[in-house]
């Protein structure tokens, strides 16, 4: 049924437009209006892309149904195991789209290596393994490889690390780092990874540093949700020496955001959602995506590039070219917002309704953030 949204100012990746119509024709963004079947005033709200979770960790259907009523229309799972429990997820019409690392590759002994599923999987001992194991990986259907460098703590070796970057990349994949000290990003960037995930927590990434994210490319999802639960003073001691490293702060990530920012590395929106009953925090699937846009805010990106982390730049550096901005031809992922996010990013929270895939879904509604 094709669907017309009339009086709407859509979010193209740098401003917000002049109120115009959009339509839905199926499953996709039309061109033509003639014969809609349901128009829709907008009455001036703004329509964004669907959104983009860039870094979580998916538990089954179940999320996806939660997580598209909060615009969330693309997940990036970021490890998870075995392969049938992700292709269960594929594909569901109406419900949010995913792509997924699939199992990571770790050292034995470290802290990922007693995830049940994930940490047997993932074992990978010398750099001669990793011809294997990159193959094994997409083989089993995984969309890019994930590295989890635990530094520190038992990690692969930097020839391990190399070796399963420069396989990845021979077969034309994208690799993201797991990097929760400023070691562990280091290690990754001497390896030539395309991403860091999380940001450190021992000492803020510094200009030397972010400068070479910047002249190689790379790009940052630090998921500030996730680093701010782990820093949390309700924290524990146990926790957070299993998970980070002694002398954590939140301030690190933050000002290792500001230094990748300023030096114009593309900042990704994600969050590490998961319900792994010994993670951090009570953030769920859906809502931390909008609270992780106010943190990237607050750590210094404009508003445009908030929204650029969660909708755009996913898309382009994930290799997704059939969503990420409203334009003809581009999958019908939708959402509309009461208010002016370019003024207040805690807009976004303001969500009448939702589209994914063309199929309209109930919306949350979320309380703005003081």
């Amino acid at each position: 049924m094709k669907t017309a949204l009339r009086n709407v100012r859509v979010f193209d990746g740098r401003q917000l437009l002049s109120p115009g119509t959009v339509v839905l024709d199926g499953d996709r963004i039309g061109s033509d209006a003639s014969g809609a079947k349901m128009v829709v005033d907008g009455a001036g709200a703004v329509l964004l892309p669907g959104l983009t979770d860039a870094h979580l960790h998916l538990d089954g259907r179940s999320a996806l149904e939660r997580l598209v009523r909060f615009g969330v229309t693309t997940a990036l799972d970021m490890a998870n195991a075995p392969p049938e429990f992700i292709d269960s997820m594929r594909g569901s019409r109406g419900l949010t789209d995913i792509r997924s690392a699939g199992t990571a590759a770790l050292a034995p002994g470290s802290v990922h290596s007693h995830i049940p599923e994930i940490g047997e999987r993932g074992l990978i001992r010398t750099a001669g393994e990793a011809e294997r194991f990159v193959t094994e990986r997409f083989a089993e259907g995984s969309n890019f490889l994930k590295i989890l460098i635990d530094l520190p703590g038992p990690s692969p070796d930097r020839a391990t690390v190399a070796a399963l970057v420069t396989t990845a990349h021979r077969l034309g994949r994208l690799v993201v780092a797991h990097a929760l000290s400023y070691e562990a990003a280091e290690v990754a960037q001497a390896a030539g990874v395309d991403a860091l995930t999380h940001t450190p927590l021992d000492r803020p990434l510094d200009r030397t540093a972010a400068d070479r994210m910047a002249a190689a490319g790379r790009f940052l999802i630090p998921t500030l949700v996730m680093m701010e639960a782990l820093t949390a003073p309700s924290t524990s001691s146990e926790m957070l020496a299993e998970w980070a490293m002694p002398g954590a702060t939140f301030d690190s990530a933050r000002a290792s955001v500001a230094a990748a920012y300023r030096a114009g590395v593309p900042v990704l929106a994600g969050t590490d959602t998961n319900t792994d009953a010994e993670a951090p925090g009570d953030f769920t699937f859906g809502d931390s995506l909008h609270h992780e846009l106010e943190l990237l805010v607050d750590a210094g990106l404009s508003t445009i590039d908030a929204l650029r982390a969660a909708t755009v730049l996913p898309a382009e550096h994930f290799g997704l070219t059939d969503r990420g901005i409203v334009a003809p031809g581009r999958r019908a992922d939708l959402v509309l917002v009461d208010g002016d996010p370019l003024h207040d990013i805690r807009a976004v929270r303001s969500i009448s309704r939702v589209w994914c895939g063309g199929i309209e879904r109930t919306p949350a509604r979320l309380a703005k953030q003081s």
